[in-house]
């Protein structure tokens, strides 16, 4: 299996937001805010060639959202789903299926553009499947007032009346060395894709924990819509990555593409961060 780091898009968001009760005075030793108190966050998905499949692991935002709507997020620098894909010598028409960890608008938006008549939607990947579980499809179609503006219409309707979509209901194997996890703080049905890669496990971590800094039990984001069961979940995962030396790649940490983990006096936290380049190399 050949794996590639592919960026959507860079952004940035207000950073208290994403520590959640953790004081600026100290999540800041793990990344620099700006004058308004914004860090830089990427859209980092996965690409998985078996030879057979081309799977895509997540979107981005895409850019079919309104002027107004961008300027809250603050996008910079050129990259995009497309440039990034070829890249690596890929197509969108090449991708055989897409895994959309949830239906948040920064990991599901990119699946769908408008047509050039401006109000058409078109899905991106047009010969792809399209996976999400069941449980996530449920929230987004009924969601919390918490999670309500996350959610748009024109970003899953498009997917669902396509006949592309399908819905995972359950922890199991995807294909021969993919499995998928899921976990419920975040958001209800969180897909949590797990790589075998050469002898090691490589865990693409989504929103579950979005960057090296929030490692930290307690580093958990305020968007998430249960924040003890986060701690609960992230602390089994944490546990065992370590014991079973798993690989963590990152989808919005800007400055670290992956890491492995130690026990510290502290907890658990990042041993060595890398690129997935230098993982696929062996040299971690």
């Amino acid at each position: 299996m050949k794996l590639f780091s592919v960026i959507a898009e860079n952004f940035k968001m207000d950073g208290g937001a994403c520590f959640g009760v953790v004081p600026k005075t100290i999540w800041e030793k793990f990344v620099q805010a700006d004058e308004k108190n914004m860090i830089p966050l990427a859209s980092r998905c996965l690409l998985a060639d078996t030879g057979k499949r081309r799977i895509l692991v997540d979107v981005g935002m895409g850019d079919k959202q309104s002027e107004k709507f961008f300027s809250y997020y603050h996008l910079f620098g050129n990259d995009s789903l497309e440039k990034s894909l070829a890249i690596h010598g890929y197509r969108p028409e090449q991708i055989t299926d897409v895994i959309i960890t949830h239906l948040h608008f920064d990991h599901v938006g990119g699946a769908v553009k408008w047509a050039e008549d401006g109000k058409t939607p078109v899905l991106v990947f047009p010969n792809a499947t399209y996976y999400c579980s069941k449980k996530q499809w449920d929230t987004a179609m009924q969601p919390n007032p918490r999670e309500k503006a996350s959610y748009f219409e024109e970003n899953l309707l498009p997917l669902y009346n396509s006949g592309h979509l399908e819905f995972i209901h359950e922890e199991g194997s995807f294909c021969e060395g993919i499995y998928l996890e899921i976990k419920n703080g975040h958001t209800e049905g969180q897909l949590v894709p797990v790589f075998d890669h050469n002898g090691r496990k490589l865990v693409f971590m989504a929103d579950f924990i979005a960057s090296v800094g929030n490692i930290p039990l307690a580093y958990i984001p305020s968007f998430d819509i249960d924040p003890v069961l986060s701690m609960k979940e992230k602390e089994e995962f944490l546990n065992r990555a370590v014991e079973e030396q798993y690989v963590l790649f990152f989808e919005h940490d800007y400055d670290n593409e992956c890491c492995t983990l130690t026990k510290t006096p502290k907890g658990i936290r990042a041993k060595d961060t890398f690129t997935l380049e230098a993982f696929k190399a062996g040299r971690f």
